[in-house]
Parts: C-alpha cells; structure tokens; sequence
C-alpha cells in the first residue's frame, strides 16, 4: 500500500471514530433529556406521552392521599388554572406539605395520571422553580384577562 493510501485510509478511520462518538453522544443526551411541562400545557395535551418530563406547580390544598401500603402517595398539582392528577410511590421529601410548591418527573399514563418516579419539593418559603413560577404567573394572566373580557 503506498504512504498516500495509508494517510487517507487513517483519515478515514478517524473521520468514522468521530461520527461515531458524535452519534452515541446525541443520543445518550436525548435520552436523558427532561423538559418541564405546566398543568395547563398537560391538560391541553402538549406534553409528551410515553416520554419522562417534569410536571411543577403548587400541591393543591385537600388533595394529599396516602394508601394502605404507606408508600403510595396521591396528591394534585396545581398552576391555578388547570390541575393534574399525580401518583408517586417512595418516600417524599420533608418540605413536602399542600400548598407549597413541587416538582415531579416521571411520566402521563392513558388514564391522564401523572406516575411520577422522582418528587421535589421547594427548599424554603421564597424558592419556585423559575419554570413553575412563571407557568403560575401566565395561568394568573390569564384568568385575570378572562376576567376582564367577561365583565366588559
């Protein structure tokens, strides 16, 4: 083989190295991949279905319903606007209370219930994931817009 084969066939070979390491790191940071939804965005079907995503907003006052086995938790998550449904098994964290803020992740099932894998609950009383605050913030708006157009 002549020294110019050699150089084009190492070329060639590190070209295809790379694509390959390119690949298999797009494809693990997709697969791990997380983005965070509103209870509205998962009531109006915008969340994704069969994929793991963070759902976030305030438990809601009244909702929080542990089962017989003492793990399975139930509980409903709240941006004001629209609520949705969460079922969570494990131990919750200890700032977990109703009416404070929380972020679960896991995924929707066909029945619209949230089967979370992961539960996050606020550190103190002046932290909000920035997404969860304005998901609340918009869901405020909106109501107040609605609002105003009814009373005029």
């Amino acid at each position: 083989m002549k020294r110019r084969h050699k150089r084009i066939a190492f070329i060639l070979a590190g070209l295809a190295g790379i694509s390959i390491a390119a690949v298999l790191v797009a494809s693990a940071f997709r697969n791990n991949l997380v983005f965070f939804f509103s209870p509205t965005q998962v009531a109006a079907k915008e969340a994704p279905l069969n994929r793991t995503f963070r759902v976030g907003g305030l438990v809601e006052n009244g909702s929080l319903k542990r089962d017989s086995d003492g793990l399975t938790v139930r509980f409903v998550v709240t941006d004001t606007a629209a609520s949705v449904p969460v079922v969570y098994k494990g131990i919750l964290p200890d700032l977990f209370k109703e009416g404070r803020g929380c972020v679960a992740q896991g995924k929707i099932g066909s029945d619209g219930v949230f089967q979370a894998e992961q539960v996050l609950a606020k550190h103190d009383e002046n932290y909000m994931p920035p997404e969860a605050g304005a998901a609340i913030d918009k869901a405020k708006q909106a109501r107040e817009a609605a609002k105003t157009v009814i009373d005029n």
